[in-house]
């Protein structure tokens, strides 16, 4: 409970911090408030006109508080170094007759032996860390020792690290030996979903423009795309705003400003998009018609000219 109370007392502090920002206005000459230490001018001050005339037009637009600088975007390229080469630790050593609380333990060597945290263990009570999910389960499967990979399972392993405060958050689908042909496209149309999306990764575009490549091209192929799940912001904190939703249309949502940074991960599912919780656990989702489910994830940093891919 006392955590609980510091950790409100935090995001309150940060919001008050924010709302100070904002009511300020900066001189030309006086320090960024994006903490750059560049001088206004130099800085993000063509970036608040620009968030200023989107807000005129009633846009939806990123708070200062998303907003990285150069020293925090490094900080989680390093971060996304680790969070890559666990995934690719993974990728060389999964496969069947394994159980998800060996890839578990792969995660944790591998991520504390180059110096991170994983990011889910303990986090607001997860108590792995890695969410394996197989098969008919959407996300945020709990590895055990009793889960073990069977010839022709597709498994997503979403990987997240801290390094020195930073977030990164990647995940990739597993083929587990003789995966079925419509098990294979669907873990294949998934992945294409993700690339499309990052297509519309532009400055000063809308969120929408990604959610809506992502959903055409899933509904094209038969598919559905998980409404209630989505992808988020990322760096200084695990979840930070938007939310970011792969079911609302083109030129609507958040718009896109550099500096920004999200994770762009639909939750495609072979049959229909309705899904539900287990009750014992809390954490795992289920397609609620017990068909499978794939999921790519990757993150994203909005940049001046289009996007830089930070995670995979």
């Amino acid at each position: 409970m006392y955590d609980n109370h510091i950790r409100i007392l935090n995001v309150e502090w940060k919001k008050f911090r924010e709302m100070r920002i904002i009511m300020k206005k900066l001189r030309r000459d006086e320090p960024c408030w994006c903490g750059s230490k560049k001088p206004y001018c130099e800085c993000h001050m063509n970036f608040d006109k620009k968030i200023e005339m989107y807000k005129k037009k009633f846009h939806k637009v990123p708070p200062r508080s998303i907003i990285k600088n150069e020293e925090q975007l490094q900080g989680m390229r390093e971060s996304s170094k680790i969070n890559i080469a666990v995934l690719d630790y993974v990728a060389e050593n999964i496969k069947a007759g394994m159980t998800t609380q060996e890839i578990d333990e792969m995660v944790y060597e591998k991520t504390t032996a180059m110096g991170g945290i994983p990011a889910p263990l303990n986090y607001e009570g997860f108590p792995k860390s890695v969410c394996t999910s197989i098969n008919n389960e959407v996300c945020h499967g709990i590895p055990s020792s009793n889960i073990k990979l069977v010839d022709g399972d597709i498994i997503n392993v979403d990987c997240s690290t801290i390094l020195d405060g930073y977030f990164s958050d990647s995940s990739r689908m597993y083929c587990i030996g003789n995966v079925s042909p419509e098990n294979k496209k669907l873990v294949d149309v998934a992945k294409e979903c993700v690339e499309l999306g990052l297509k519309q990764v532009k400055p000063w575009g809308h969120l929408g423009d990604v959610a809506q490549a992502i959903n055409d091209h899933a509904r094209a192929n038969g598919y559905s795309v998980v409404r209630d799940v989505g992808g988020h912001g990322i760096g200084l904190e695990f979840h930070e705003t938007p939310f970011v939703s792969y079911v609302i249309k083109k030129g609507t949502g958040m718009v896109m400003a550099p500096g920004m940074v999200f994770t762009i991960e639909p939750m495609i599912n072979m049959g229909v998009p309705d899904i539900y919780v287990d009750e014992d656990n809390g954490w795992t989702i289920y397609t609620d018609d017990d068909e499978p489910s794939a999921q790519w994830e990757i993150m994203v940093l909005v940049t001046d000219t289009g996007y830089e891919v930070m995670s995979w």
